[in-house]
């Protein structure tokens, strides 16, 4: 009797062991879920609170690779997330606003600004232990962002998100607590090459899946602290969630533009080859890593690794950014653009961003046609430009469809107006575009003798002004342009009408040239008003640095 009622008492033992272990995972999964929501919700409140200075530091202090570097620490830093600073990168090279060596600059420091999530889950979440805080906090800061406005209800949003991190840091802790008797050291691959490539290979499908490198190394730092896994096991992981974290670049691209997929292989290859070389360096400063436990503790230790190897990666691959650049386009090489440009639809999510988009891609159409009109009407006219600008039509066709996508809130009036402004230039781009193709009216501008040098004139300012689309003096000089010609125009019909009374002229002759002429006005009032349009567009945007080859 005695014997059958302890084996009830231990088969009652070992359900409620397996009922708190099932709990305990609970806490684990739900706890990534709850960081993953938090870091999530933080990461889209600091982008919108960095608003357009965001973009500004990203399209203008990205002049040299060493500025990009800087600035995608910087950018990473604020918006806590690798992934959101790649992917707008990328798009923002589809777009044309950046160039690749400029471009590489800002993902190489991408990498470096991504290990202040680790810094940042490390003090509050395990050291200072601001879970219960957190707890406190999450109510007002829910109010604030619920019944707040503007800069109130973000700053409650951000601080929500904090809440909810930490809070869903404590589950991670509490469901990997009691998991060092299922999940040990030694359960998992070894220290060997085999076993730290099968961690490495871990570490980047967990970030694959959770899309957030910060996710993975906060578990990451759980497990170490609970003993789940060694300190190299770890090292291992993160090495691993470098890779991982390439799967969102890559899947931006795909389907863009060849320099959006140069972009994505180039941080590929750069968080490749930064991995590969992190394997030896962990076990050349094991010694240092245990010196530090011994100071510190092991997040400490791991931490300072994960920092040490992409700054190390970036130190190797920064003084030859042009040469890696030119090795990404051989692996990868552009061919004749069937287009001028992709439009990103990632950009759709940021109305700012979208409109910046926009503009450059206005002014890359703008540019084609103007410069293909400065070769016509030249000393030695050259049509093949004019030829080749039926790949405008497509352009402002995507152009149209994109803007139609972009969703303006109505209190920022300043947004409203730039839409405004796009719709006008891609309005008197098209009507322009309609113009180039008549180019029987260049031959008898050329070919007369009073209309030969406003002709002339205006393929000098066009040359100009698809150089410098927005540029106050390229407004100016379009507008006297204008002036100048409207009042040609206007004498040179007279003097025709006069000619064919007088038996000068032969009626053909008089309606040939003052077409000829109504073209050229015409022309030149649909360019002024695209360059006015784009300088009051520029007011209104963050400005944009035409991107260099350095």
């Amino acid at each position: 009797m005695i014997r059958l009622v302890a084996v009830a008492a231990l088969r009652n033992n070992d359900r409620a062991g397996r009922s708190f272990m099932g709990e305990n995972y609970f806490f684990l999964v739900g706890g990534i879920g709850m960081f993953l929501l938090g870091m999530e919700i933080m990461t889209a409140a600091l982008r919108d609170a960095a608003g357009s200075n965001l973009r500004r530091i990203l399209t203008r202090f990205t002049t040299t690779p060493m500025h990009g570097v800087l600035t995608g620490a910087a950018t990473t830093a604020i918006v806590q997330s690798s992934s959101a600073t790649t992917v707008m990168t990328v798009g923002f090279v589809g777009a044309g606003l950046l160039s690749m060596p400029q471009a590489l600059g800002v993902i190489f420091g991408a990498n470096i600004g991504t290990t202040a999530t680790g810094w940042m889950v490390s003090i509050l979440g395990f050291k200072l232990k601001l879970g219960n805080i957190a707890l406190a906090l999450l109510f007002p800061a829910a109010l604030a962002d619920l019944l707040g406005k503007g800069a109130i209800a973000r700053t409650g949003r951000v601080l929500a998100g904090l809440c909810l991190l930490l809070i869903g840091l404590d589950l991670m802790q509490s469901g990997a607590g009691d998991m060092t008797s299922h999940v040990t050291p030694d359960k998992l691959p070894g220290s060997g090459p085999l076993g730290l490539l099968a961690l490495a290979g871990i570490g980047a499908g967990l970030t694959i899946i959770m899309q957030s490198s910060s996710a993975a190394m906060a578990l990451s730092l759980v497990m170490l602290s609970a003993g789940a896994i060694s300190l190299v096991q770890a090292a291992a992981i993160v090495i691993g969630m470098n890779i991982g974290t390439t799967f969102t670049a890559v899947l931006a691209s795909t389907g863009g533009s060849v320099p959006m997929r140069q972009t994505a292989l180039a941080n590929l290859l750069f968080n490749l080859v930064t991995s590969v070389i992190a394997f030896p360096l962990l076990l050349l400063i094991r010694p240092l890593l245990e010196h530090i436990v011994n100071g510190s503790d092991e997040m400490t230790a791991l931490l300072v690794f994960h920092t040490g190897f992409n700054l190390m990666g970036t130190a190797l691959f920064l003084p030859w950014t042009s040469r890696f650049a030119d090795l990404v386009a051989r692996i990868l090489p552009e061919k004749v653009p069937e287009r001028l440009f992709v439009l990103d639809r990632h950009m759709l999510a940021y109305p700012n961003t979208a409109l910046l988009t926009a503009q450059s891609a206005v002014a890359i159409v703008a540019g084609r046609l103007f410069s293909a009109l400065s070769a016509a009407l030249s000393e030695r006219p050259d049509y093949r430009p004019l030829s080749a600008v039926g790949i405008c039509d497509p352009a402002l066709e995507d152009l149209r469809g994109f803007l139609s996508e972009i969703r303006l809130s109505r209190d920022r009036q300043n947004e409203i107006q730039v839409y405004s402004d796009l719709l006008h230039q891609i309005d008197h781009l098209s009507r322009l575009l309609e113009r180039v193709r008549q180019t029987d009216n260049i031959d008898t501008l050329l070919t007369d003798r009073m209309s030969r040098r406003p002709a002339l004139a205006a393929g000098a300012a066009l040359a100009q002004a698809g150089k410098a689309v927005g540029a106050t003096h390229t407004v100016e000089r379009l507008e006297r342009l204008c002036a100048l010609v409207n009042a040609r125009r206007n004498r040179h019909r007279r003097a025709m009408l006069l000619g064919e009374h007088a038996g000068i002229y032969k009626l053909t002759e008089v309606f040939s040239h003052t077409d000829a002429m109504r073209w050229l006005d015409r022309v030149l009032h649909h360019a002024e008003r695209v360059a006015h349009y784009h300088r009051s567009a520029d007011g209104g945007l963050p400005a944009v640095v035409a991107p260099t080859a350095g």
